[in-house]
């Protein structure tokens, strides 16, 4: 009976291919799902053979720590060369996208507390 392995959601493309080599590499059979159209669906690698369900999670396992290494590592790398991205490296890439954000937030804000104000100035 198939077991699910690896969970997909929110994964990087580069993470899940990198999962799929490990595993052909170490000759284990597997199948994946998707999260379907909607995105309600459990997207995931499956692994066929129960009875390596623990090697599977070792590899996957170890796997995540080297990546969290070398991740951290990079991040390091960025912060000291100044490339990490900022708040405002964000506003400068949409700015349109940006102030319809601050916008629905005001909104948001305006529709919340607007009521507290009307039933104080009421009385």
């Amino acid at each position: 009976m198939s077991t699910l392995l690896f969970r997909l959601k929110d994964v990087p493309d580069d993470e899940a291919e990198e999962i799929r080599d490990l595993l052909r590499d170490n000759t284990l059979e597997f199948y994946e799902t998707s999260a379907g159209n909607w995105g309600i669906s459990l997207a995931g690698i499956w692994i066929k053979d129960e009875t390596r369900l623990a090697e599977a999670k070792a590899l996957i396992k170890e796997y995540e720590r080297i990546r969290q290494t070398k991740i951290r590592a990079e991040y390091s790398e960025q912060i000291k060369e100044g490339r990490e991205r900022r708040i405002i490296d964000v506003i400068k890439e949409s700015p349109f996208r940006f102030l319809i954000y601050i916008a629905a937030i005001v909104l948001v804000l305006i529709l919340s507390i607007k009521p507290f104000l009307d039933l104080a100035n009421s009385q």
